[in-house]
């Protein structure tokens, strides 16, 4: 009898308290017989699962092997198996000539493409390397070895130096360039190449100097290892947080020295030889370690974006004028704020380009100067900029350079002194930037007249990246433009825009009489009066107008004077 909870039924009985719980034993002996049913039904369809999934296992493996035996039969059957090495190296040297830096990704493809990669020494011959003080030096380690002991070298590294913490104390305060490689340094940069970046085992700032390209970016260089061989080791784990700032101030200290040593060991086979960092580092006196024979070295440079303050450095542009010097093929040589010697051999062996700047606080007589220039007869292409220049000690002589087609000099008002002891035949683009006490326009005429009136196509005066020079005034009588016919730019700084457009604008009644009749591109920078001078400027922008069939003026580019 089945008992109704809560029921109106009266208080129960002795024999109704039996029969109940003879129901409640039952129901519990029914309930675990259930229970068990489901704990059977349960476990084998548990077996049933695990048996079908390790069938599903093996039957996805037994797939894998097959796709993974297809992909090999595909790959072997791939037409490029089928090339044979010497045109697959072939290939790879047509990429090398476009992509120096290709061998980093050409090794990175598979096995059979690195080891050949790594017996083609040819493909690692080309360091172009960005770079920073923090990151590894021993790449520049692996690319030489990876590049043999015969071939010859072209090296370009590139060194970015992080700004000091805001703790650091600074021991002296120095005036920092608006741009971390200025307009000298960029316009040398080789615009169709691509460069490594060594990426530092912690991030530092983002590098924003040439080249112009985007870098490939590598990890820092693993600990070394015998190659050819199998693929590298994987890094290492990155250091305790604690551990970070200590390895990187030891591989800043360091990073010089131990990059230099390798390069140098190689400098016999040397044949481009570009070395720029934006600022000052712990370990650039490195540098003085620069010397030996270079018998193949056809290019050198070693530049600062900013002046740094050396003393006297026994490396190759400072050696002993009566030191032998191996170097029988150097025809260009540019030095921006490093340290030298104007009897350097270095700097006496026939150049075909010559790029000098001097820091401001080395001085050196105007006749060496021209001493350095005349030594040099073969001259292509000559800057000058020296920051501090003394009396000569000898009378300067007239120097003819007949194959020198640029000529940019700068710095001191001493060094028109060095304009006007030039006479350069076969002059296209002049550019000066001097801090001229007096008009400069007597030295450009004279130089003109004094060079056979060659075919100057570009003429820039005081348009510096720093500006005007300081003491203004340098043009009295633009002139001396009757004798640029052939001019194109024209780039002038602090000077009054009055006289200029007077002189370029025609006469009215004589249209076919206007100066610089090719005249295409005009700049202005900090000329005085600009604002006020507007309505001389449109008298000659009509003008102009009337005579644009013969002037062709593609472009005027006016630039404001600055609010000191």
């Amino acid at each position: 009898m089945f008992i109704q909870p809560f029921s109106s039924e009266p208080p129960p009985t002795a024999s109704s308290l039996a029969d109940a719980r003879r129901l409640l034993d039952e129901s519990n002996a029914s309930l675990s017989e259930l229970n068990r049913k489901i704990e059977v039904a349960e476990s084998q369809l548990a077996q049933i699962v695990a048996e079908s999934r390790c069938a599903i296992n093996q039957l996805q493996c037994e797939r894998a092997v097959l796709e993974d035996k297809i992909t090999h039969a595909l790959a072997y059957m791939s037409p490029i198996r089928r090339l044979p090495t010497e045109l697959l190296r072939h290939i790879f040297m047509m990429n090398f000539d476009e992509y120096p830096c290709c061998a980093w990704i050409l090794s990175s493809v598979c096995s059979q493409w690195r080891r050949l990669a790594l017996l083609m020494p040819k493909l690692w011959s080309k360091i172009r390397l960005v770079t920073t003080p923090n990151a590894s030096a021993d790449t520049i380690r692996l690319w030489l070895e990876r590049s043999g002991s015969r071939i010859s070298l072209d090296v370009e590294i590139f060194l970015h130096v992080p700004d000091a913490p805001a703790s650091t104390p600074v021991p002296r305060s120095r005036t920092r360039s608006s741009s971390q490689w200025p307009t000298f340094l960029s316009n040398n940069a080789t615009t169709n190449t691509h460069y490594v970046q060594i990426q530092a085992s912690q991030p530092t700032t983002s590098i924003q100097i040439v080249p112009p390209t985007p870098p490939i970016v590598l990890p820092h260089s693993p600990p070394h290892y015998d190659w050819p061989g199998s693929l590298s080791p994987p890094p290492p784990p990155p250091p305790l947080p604690s551990a970070i700032t200590s390895n990187q101030s030891r591989a800043s200290s360091h990073w010089g020295h131990i990059a230099i040593y390798y390069l140098v060991e190689q400098m016999h086979r040397w044949e481009r030889f570009v070395f720029r960092f934006d600022r000052q580092f712990p370990s650039w006196q490195a540098l003085k370690s620069v010397s030996g024979p270079a018998p193949l070295l056809r290019e050198f440079e070693v530049s600062c974006a900013e002046p740094i303050y050396h003393g006297e450095w026994p490396w190759l542009p400072s050696a002993n004028p009566n030191m032998e010097v191996v170097l029988p093929k150097l025809e260009t040589v540019t030095l921006q704020y490093a340290p030298f010697k104007w009897s350097s051999p270095m700097l006496r062996t026939n150049l075909r380009s010559l790029n000098l700047r001097t820091v401001p606080t080395t001085g050196i007589p105007i006749d060496r100067v021209l001493h350095i220039v005349s030594n040099n007869k073969m001259l292509e292409d000559l800057s000058l900029h020296v920051a501090m220049v003394l009396n000569p000690l000898l009378p300067l002589t007239q120097t003819t350079l007949p194959d020198l087609k640029t000529l940019s000099i700068g710095g001191n008002f001493l060094m028109s002194s060095l304009v006007d002891s030039l006479i350069t035949p076969s002059l296209c683009s002049l550019t000066l930037n001097i801090d001229a006490r007096d008009p400069i326009d007597d030295s450009i005429s004279n130089l003109v007249t004094r060079s056979s009136h060659p075919a100057i196509h570009s003429l820039s005066i005081a348009y510096g990246p720093n500006g005007p020079p300081f003491y203004g005034g340098l043009i009295a009588s633009w002139g001396f433009l009757n004798d640029l016919n052939h001019l194109r730019t024209l780039q002038v700084g602090g000077t009054p825009v009055d006289p200029l457009f007077s002189v370029l604008g025609a006469p009215e009644e004589d249209v076919l009489g206007v100066m610089c009749p090719f005249l295409e591109h005009l700049a202005l920078r900090g000329c005085p009066a600009i604002r006020t001078g507007l309505r001389s400027w449109y008298r000659w922008s009509t003008r102009v107008i009337l005579t644009a069939h013969i002037l062709q003026l593609q472009q005027l580019r006016l630039v404001e004077p600055q609010r000191r």
